[in-house]
């Protein structure tokens, strides 16, 4: 297992950008698959992104695609989501996560993840 730390969250306004970082300790971060969650009140954890451990390949979903961008350093063992055109409804708590599973059916659902971050609180404001 790997040890994940988030940060880079924080408030902005509709229409702004944030870039959450999640740094990872342990030797094997290149071989997981990583992933971006995101948990908002009242409502069940929902993927958001994902990136295959050569960094060619991700996943997004449909929600995200053109305004989230996932990436990754494997030198640095940190995965990034970039977000654009924040919106109120992206207010969240953002959590990363590591996988050993590489097909877009599991890399989408939270129970395939073995290790996950604290979290990091983004809010966007209207």
């Amino acid at each position: 297992q790997v040890q994940l730390v988030e940060s880079g969250g924080g408030l902005v306004q509709a229409g702004g950008s944030l870039r959450l970082s999640c740094a990872a300790s342990g030797r094997t971060f290149a071989s997981y698959a990583m992933g971006w969650f995101r948990q908002a009140p009242g409502k069940e954890r929902e993927f958001v992104a994902a990136i295959r451990w050569s960094g060619n390949s991700t996943e997004y979903a449909d929600s995200e695609k053109g305004r989230f961008t996932i990436s990754r350093d494997n030198a640095k063992s940190t995965v990034y989501l970039q977000m654009n055109s924040l919106k109120p409804e992206d207010t969240a708590v953002y959590y990363c996560a590591s996988s050993r599973y590489s097909a877009r059916y599991n890399l989408l659902q939270a129970n395939r993840y073995d290790s996950w971050g604290q979290g990091t609180q983004v809010t966007v404001s209207s």
